[in-house]
């Protein structure tokens, strides 16, 4: 089935190029006849076409205008629902049928489309705007291809591991955030079997999984390993080639203190079946101590006050043994890209990116984060203050969520007011951008992942579940590295080399 579906991507792009091609010349897009360069000062015409968040909010309502205004742009959105945003996105490419930005996810489809040469490569042109070129190159690498970037990302936090923990728990027992295995060790048997809730019984943890532990970028094995000084996914040795976090040495260290904590009974023995939301239940009625979490330690201190008003919850940074290592994300949530079809020359190009680039000034940024003043939000002196969340979400969020913005990070002039452990998460998630380890592998290309690379994560993900689980010895554990290796963990690994090695030559 899975090469069926390949199979079928691959024959949308194929039909995509062909169908552009047919079109080059003969068929101007909708959008490309609004958006046909003028030589006047009338503002200039703009389709965008975004996933829908929310309700899709009025044409013409105060945050477009405002926007149209100060970019001196005629805006057009046309929302389409996120269930089927792909799928109608594929066929607006593939009928030429295209606005002046797009937003487009990072999947097989959307790279063969512009491996094809269907949107304009932006990166040699990135200088010339102050606040796109602004931002970390990392937000950029992360959605290239082939070393080219083709779009501006819809930014998001690129290091989001964060500690959070019961302070008062922690204060009781004399104890410091961890830092060393040992350490971690040593804190979740003094918080699962020492009682820190003092009823008497046996019914806290120190520190809980749900089945998704080894999954994506917020892996927990991932994100301790590299806090002890592993890669984040893939490591390249100096020879160029690749080698699988699974194999080193920090990654096997952290695979056997969480086989310790199974073993004795420290950590939840259900983890491999349970959905997080029934872990986020244990740790919101008081019974779990410390979590490795990209969400906002507020949350968990709003929510378990209503069960044990006396619990105090703190974060801090996550820290191995020689400091600050956190597995960098892929610090997006989709990009807006500009087509050729709609937008024909390097001027007009251009006019977008201007566009996208005012957004980000102090104005624009504001607007994006926090609405309009007066209405959505009002100024209280050091901060601001929000005055109809409800608003918020309706009229606001729907462009926060689709535009590029980098919340208070970048050209907020004040904060919104909040309390003093949400500030604090967001000033540690912030600091993290310096400390973070990117996937080499992220955006490279592998014939092997594309048609195998899920069949692959899955034969590791459960070696890894086993050896946790006693299931498998040191023995067995090499044993399955074997199997994945001659199963095209091989080739995967030697086709990434190549592909990094055509990085390195541009």
């Amino acid at each position: 089935m899975k090469k069926k579906q390949m199979a079928l991507t691959m024959g949308t792009v194929m039909l995509l190029s062909s169908v552009l091609s047919a079109c080059s010349g003969e068929k101007t897009a909708e959008g490309g006849k609004q958006g046909a360069a003028k030589d006047d000062n009338t503002p200039y015409p703009m389709t965008i076409v975004i996933n829908q968040v929310g309700e899709i909010p009025p044409k013409g309502n105060d945050m477009e205008k405002a926007m149209a205004e100060y970019t001196h742009t005629d805006l057009q959105f046309q929302w389409i629902p996120a269930s089927s945003y792909d799928e109608k996105v594929n066929v607006m490419i593939a009928s030429g049928e295209l606005p002046q930005l797009i937003k487009l996810n990072y999947n097989a489809t959307v790279i063969g489309a512009l491996k094809a040469d269907l949107f304009w490569e932006i990166g040699p042109y990135l200088k010339e705007f102050k606040n796109l070129s602004a931002q970390n190159q990392q937000f950029y690498d992360n959605i290239s291809v082939n070393g080219k970037i083709y779009g501006v990302p819809l930014f998001r936090d690129l290091g989001r591991s964060v500690v959070h923990y019961r302070k008062d728990w922690f204060d009781q027992a004399g104890l410091q955030v961890p830092k060393t295995l040992d350490d971690w060790y040593n804190v979740i048997k003094t918080m699962t079997s020492g009682d820190p809730d003092k009823n008497g019984k046996n019914d806290t943890y120190g520190f809980m999984m749900d089945k998704k532990y080894n999954v994506n970028a917020d892996s927990t094995l991932t994100r301790f390993s590299v806090s002890q000084g592993g890669p984040n996914k893939w490591k390249v040795e100096s020879d160029g080639s690749f080698t699988p976090e699974f194999v080193t040495e920090p990654f096997f260290q952290t695979m056997k203190l969480f086989r310790k904590l199974y073993e004795e009974k420290l950590i939840n023995q259900d983890f491999a079946v349970v959905d997080v939301a029934e872990i986020d239940k244990v740790y919101e009625s008081g019974r779990a101590a410390i979590r490795i979490s990209g969400g906002n330690a507020q949350s968990w201190q709003d929510k378990i006050s209503k069960v044990v008003p006396t619990a105090v919850i703190d974060n801090a940074p996550f820290e191995g043994p020689n400091g600050r290592r956190v597995p960098g994300e892929s610090g997006n949530n989709g990009f807006l890209a500009i087509p050729k079809s709609s937008v024909k020359s390097v001027d007009e190009m251009k006019k977008v990116l201007t566009f996208l680039d005012k957004l980000m000034d102090p104005k624009m940024a504001t607007l994006l984060v926090k609405g309009i003043e007066g209405k959505h939000w009002k100024d209280d002196g050091e901060f601001t203050v929000p005055l109809d969340r409800d608003a918020d979400v309706k009229e606001v969020k729907p462009y926060r969520d689709t535009l590029p913005q980098r919340n208070e990070n970048y050209n907020i002039a004040k904060p919104m007011k909040q309390p003093e452990l949400f500030r604090k998460n967001q000033k540690i998630g912030r600091e993290n951008e310096q400390y973070i380890v990117p996937n080499p592998a992220l955006t490279l290309d592998s014939a092997t992942f594309s048609e195998r690379g899920k069949d692959l994560e899955q034969m590791i993900s459960d070696a890894e579940t086993k050896f946790i689980m006693g299931k498998l010895d040191e023995a067995g554990w090499k044993a399955e590295i074997e199997k994945w290796r001659k199963a095209g963990g091989d080739k995967m690994a030697q086709e990434y080399k190549e592909a990094y090695a055509k990085t390195q030559k541009k």
